[in-house]
């Protein structure tokens, strides 16, 4: 018992911890800054955020596999199973990066997803997971061909992609407002 209530304190900070980061949060949003410096901070120092690191990354390079299956199996009509195969591997990686994700989120703005810096972003994903998951009930349900199930899946990706621009866009944000002016301008000047 004691240790479930270790672990959820580590997950979920107390209620009054809560009303601080909603005031810092407000007080730097008016300023356009992505974290306030506790965010920041916060941000820095969780292993959720090393997790996402490793977990972005791993999505894309099975994005990138799984599309060319799909793509040959489309233009072709060979390797569906292989293709199947791969966006369920792309589907478990994305439902574990949004599980990973939210909780990041709880740790650094106290809030389990849609968070103010990251709201659309976080809309989005429901979308991207939507997809996806309509994409396996699809499959395990025998509905529709292999191609309406195929498109559903490139509707799940194209919207991935768009999701992943958001993210990125919003790590370039980060690391600008992270810098020094002098950092920022090095940044700015091509070399």
């Amino acid at each position: 018992m004691t240790r479930t209530t270790h672990t959820s304190q580590a997950i979920s900070p107390p209620p009054n911890a809560n009303l601080a980061r909603a005031q810092e949060s407000n007080d730097h949003r008016s300023t356009g800054s992505l974290y306030s410096p506790e965010e920041r901070q916060r941000r820095d120092d969780s292993v959720w955020t090393v997790v996402q690191g490793v977990l972005a990354p791993l999505q894309f390079l099975v994005f990138i596999i799984s599309l060319g299956l799909v793509l040959r199996t489309l233009s072709s009509g060979e390797g569906a199973f292989a293709a199947d195969v791969s966006i369920i591997v792309k589907t478990l990686i994305l439902y574990t990066i949004m599980i990973t994700g939210s909780i990041w989120e709880k740790v650094v703005f106290g809030k389990w997803l849609f968070a103010e810096s990251f709201f659309w972003e976080d809309v989005f994903s429901m979308l991207v997971l939507a997809l996806h998951t309509a994409y396996l009930v699809m499959l395990f349900g025998a509905i529709g061909t292999v191609e309406q199930r195929l498109g559903v899946a490139l509707a799940g990706y194209a919207a991935y992609v768009i999701n992943a621009g958001q993210f990125l866009w919003k790590l370039r944000q980060a690391r600008l407002q992270g810098s020094t002016p002098q950092e920022e301008q090095q940044q700015a000047v091509p070399a």
